[in-house]
């Protein structure tokens, strides 16, 4: 079953046009990678389907209804979640509090998460419940800022650059639960630049550069594409 479906979406940031025509489709328990280097579109079209930012033309459907032109907050109640690359946590509220200020009851639909199971998913979190967000390292406000968007029991999550700025001891944990969340049965669609991170979690891939969609293709049809991870990632 198709869980999110973006048809030619146009998008533009006053009178640039960022997004041409992007399309892509996930289906539900897929986790799917959005993969190019900086400034490639990647964070657009996540904000475009979370309504940041209102796409030109082109259609967005979330579990068969359209949702494109909606206010951010009624998105998130058709159940998708937005992890922002900025994390965005309150920096004065501790860990525990910051958890209650996602919560929303659970759906029949979508895994449901407690305080208690996100511990168990985040033992981090877990040893620092009672620190404020601001004392957190870069690694353990990600884990706090995914943690707070399950609060909401999304039927689907989207991780902008889940792995940027971040140990690499704590990358391994976040693919870690990208994993345990696939299992769970959540759809997750993620952008990213780290390809070796993407591979450890995604089933699929596409390539954006320019605003422009490039590559569709599974990670093992990527893996033996060497000239196409050359033309559209590397550094």
């Amino acid at each position: 079953m198709t869980m999110l479906e973006l048809a030619n979406i146009n998008t533009y940031y006053g009178s640039a046009h960022i997004l041409h025509d992007v399309s892509l489709e996930i289906g539900s328990g897929e986790v799917v990678a959005l993969l190019g280097r900086n400034g490639a579109g990647k964070s657009t079209t996540m904000k475009s389907i979370i309504g940041l930012v209102r796409p030109a033309s082109g259609s967005v459907r979330f579990s068969g209804r359209e949702i494109g032109g909606m206010p951010p907050y009624e998105i998130c109640r058709n159940g998708i979640g937005y992890v922002p690359e900025e994390r965005r946590i309150f920096s004065d509220l501790t860990v525990f509090e910051n958890l209650e200020v996602g919560r929303r009851p659970a759906r029949s639909d979508a895994p449901s998460w407690t305080v208690e199971r996100l511990c168990e998913l985040f033992p981090n979190l877990a040893e620092r419940r009672a620190n404020r967000g601001g004392q957190l390292s870069g690694g353990e406000q990600q884990m706090l800022t995914i943690a707070r968007t399950l609060m909401g029991n999304p039927k689907m999550i989207l991780l902008d650059e889940p792995s940027e700025g971040i140990a690499p001891v704590i990358v391994e944990q976040m693919a870690r639960t990208i994993q345990e969340l696939k299992r769970e049965g959540l759809t997750v669609l993620l952008s990213e630049q780290n390809l070796h991170f993407a591979k450890l979690v995604s089933d699929r891939a596409f390539i954006i550069e320019s605003g422009t969609m490039r590559y569709s293709g599974t990670m093992a049809e990527l893996s033996d594409q060497p000239d196409i991870r050359e033309k559209y990632l590397a550094m």
